[in-house]
């Protein structure tokens, strides 16, 4: 269980509230209109924005206080992540050792999820070698080889076409299934909701408020998502 417990994000006259308990192993979308929070909150989930008040627990232990690395969570962002100086094999390596000194066995966890997104041809390929779907596929690989309890991701395919949105969509449902892990997923688009989410948490006015079904919501929007979904 994943826990915000009366959270209070700050930043200068921005305030978040955020009350809430997320089972693992569920798929939960975060929409809201631009500016409402959403990347705020995740980014205090996983520790790289400090919080003004309340606390984060999984599984009961606090971890409101510690670092993005020590927390059982890994987080993707909108640009990906991947660093332009290596290879696919080193990108994805880097999550499991951040200083690339990989054993036999982390060679082989990184082949198999290069191997498990389709781009165990490419694992010696910079990442301007390849297309924005293949780029998102090997963020998706780091955020595989480290099997953390929670993958939250902020808009990574946002950039991508409806066709290829769609597909690594259906990739991380499969990927999450696998692993058992729960997802928290920030998007604009009420069809991805649909796609992915078995619950959605609705930010806006300074509140994220407690998940519910995603279909529920999506056919019986509060005013304020009507507004902004149009």
């Amino acid at each position: 269980m994943l826990e915000l417990e009366e959270l209070l994000i700050r930043l200068g006259t921005f305030e978040l509230r955020a009350t809430m308990a997320l089972r693992e192993g569920r798929r939960y979308a975060v929409i809201g209109p631009s500016g409402a929070g959403k990347s705020s909150l995740l980014n205090a989930i996983c520790g790289f924005l400090p919080v003004a008040g309340g606390s984060v627990r999984v599984k009961g232990r606090d971890i409101t206080a510690d670092p993005p690395g020590q927390r059982p969570m890994t987080m993707l962002f909108q640009d990906n992540n991947l660093f332009p100086h290596l290879t696919l094999r080193q990108n994805v390596g880097l999550g499991l050792r951040p200083n690339l000194r990989l054993t036999a066995e982390d060679e082989e966890l990184v082949a198999a999820a290069l191997a498990r997104v389709q781009l165990g041809d490419h694992a010696e390929k910079l990442p301007a070698a390849l297309s924005g779907g293949q780029q998102s596929r090997a963020a998706l690989a780091r955020v595989l080889v480290q099997a953390r309890p929670w993958v939250l991701l902020d808009e990574p395919f946002a950039a991508l076409g409806p066709a290829l949105r769609a597909e690594m969509l259906d990739l991380v449902e499969n990927l999450v299934a696998e692993t058992g892990a729960g997802l928290l997923m920030i998007t604009h688009s009420p069809e991805d909701v649909r796609r992915i989410a078995e619950e959605a948490i609705f930010v806006a006015d300074g509140r994220a408020e407690a998940p519910m079904s995603a279909a529920d919501l999506l056919n019986d929007p509060p005013p304020a998502l009507r507004v902004y979904l149009g």
